[in-house]
């Protein structure tokens, strides 16, 4: 009675065996095509500058959670590491950096890359040497339009959504009149370009704008030359540092008690930052929001116990680009630059950041958006609770259509 138990055991014993071994040879196949058995992600961030508090620290950890939690769920056949570095916001630091990652250091996809000069710089050497470029950072409509690649992913946001979004909604409310303050750069161009747009194309008018430079010292001439001009809407076409800078310069001068102040890619680590008092009663538009749901609060919760802080979009964005890279090397047992781009083409993506997201011929992901607004702080029941839900903005409402790309890609 026993024997056949036991001869039943043993088969069962080297039917496990044969199936572990199987597994190692497809483990073993699909490393044939990864370039020398590591697939090697690049963080280029702003590590220092006016943007740290957007991308830094923050974007380097969502990376290595990604990392992390890909090789722990996934266990793949390679082995993946991450390196970061600092761009200064300086293109001709960032596209030397890139460079030497990609010729000698053997990265196969960089990511972040906030400034959108830098990720243009970048994205021109990512071309140039056949590899993958997400940029989770920047978000600027030149880098899918005009000098749009078929090496580079927008994969976070653009200008377009933001401004669309909120021009289109802001006018129609009523504030017909806008004036611009507006940073001298490739990002705040796209932002006062799509926005006025906006503005236009819902009836309303735009008085005039200025130009800045990036991290200038004095913002109070500037606000008050945009309420010399009376416009009911003061669209701030800028981010970071200039941003906090911009908005505190209307609160002190009480410039927000007679016209409307709107950061027009504001997010929540500005909010934070400036603090509700200030910032109370703010529409903004964002792909992500750490309280959205289950996933957004489990992953954010664990990201905090890292750095102390809730993730913002960009973050979110980069864990999932990083993932999401390293599925598509996984599924075709490769990392060459143009199988991995085909396939990622072609998914749909739904996770933690994105919703109803893919990825057009252009290389814009779009993906729903959300148009919150700021709390108050009686509103407000606790640190980093600050966004009220005011509308879902579908993928193919938020983002600009492909009969309008100047994509060369989509144009021919």
């Amino acid at each position: 009675m026993h024997k056949p138990i036991k001869t039943s055991l043993f088969a069962i014993a080297l039917l496990a065996s044969a199936v572990a071994g199987a597994n190692d040879s497809a483990k073993q196949s699909s490393n044939k095509g990864i370039s020398d058995d590591t697939v090697k992600i690049g963080v280029l961030a702003d590590m220092s500058g006016i943007f740290s508090d957007l991308s830094g620290e923050g974007a380097v950890t969502a990376a290595r959670m990604a990392v992390d939690d890909f090789v722990a769920e996934q266990k793949p056949g390679f082995k993946v590491e991450v390196v970061t570095a600092d761009h200064q916001n300086k293109t001709d630091v960032a596209a030397s950096r890139a460079r030497e990652w990609y010729d000698t250091e053997g990265v196969d996809m960089i990511t972040d890359v906030i400034n959108s000069a830098v990720a243009l710089a970048v994205s021109e050497v990512t071309r140039d040497k056949d590899r993958v470029l997400m940029v989770t950072g920047a978000g600027s409509t030149t880098i899918n339009n005009e000098q749009c690649s078929p090496n580079t992913i927008l994969y976070a946001w653009d200008t377009y959504s933001l401004a669309n979004s909120l021009g289109r909604t802001i006018t129609e409310q009523g504030d017909e009149s806008w004036y611009f303050v507006t940073v001298d750069y490739a990002l705040g161009k796209s932002i006062e370009y799509d926005a006025t747009k906006a503005v236009e194309n819902s009836g309303g008018e735009v008085l005039g704008s200025l130009h800045h430079p990036m991290g200038a010292s004095d913002f109070a001439s500037f606000m008050l030359q945009a309420q010399s001009s009376g416009a009911d809407v003061i669209g701030i076409a800028n981010a970071g540092g200039d941003l906090h800078n911009a908005v505190r310069v209307a609160n002190e001068f009480g410039i927000n008690q007679s016209q409307k102040i709107v950061g027009l890619a504001a997010s929540m680590t500005d909010v934070h930052a400036l603090g509700l008092e200030v910032t109370q009663g703010m529409l903004l538009v964002e792909g992500f929001y750490w309280d959205q749901d289950d996933a957004a609060r489990e992953w954010s919760k664990r990201f905090k116990e890292k750095t102390g802080k809730i993730p913002n979009m960009l973050n979110a964005a980069t864990y999932s680009a990083v993932t999401n890279y390293l599925s598509a090397a996984q599924e075709l047992g490769t990392d060459d630059a143009d199988a991995v781009l085909a396939y990622l083409h072609e998914q749909e993506i739904n996770d933690l950041f994105a919703k109803n997201g893919r990825i057009r011929p252009d290389g814009q992901m779009v993906h729903d958006v959300y148009l919150y607004e700021v709390k108050s702080p009686k509103e407000s029941e606790g640190e980093w609770d600050y966004y009220k839900l005011r509308e879902t903005v579908p993928a193919e409402k938020a983002y600009q259509p492909l009969s309008e790309s100047r994509c060369p890609l989509v144009t021919g």
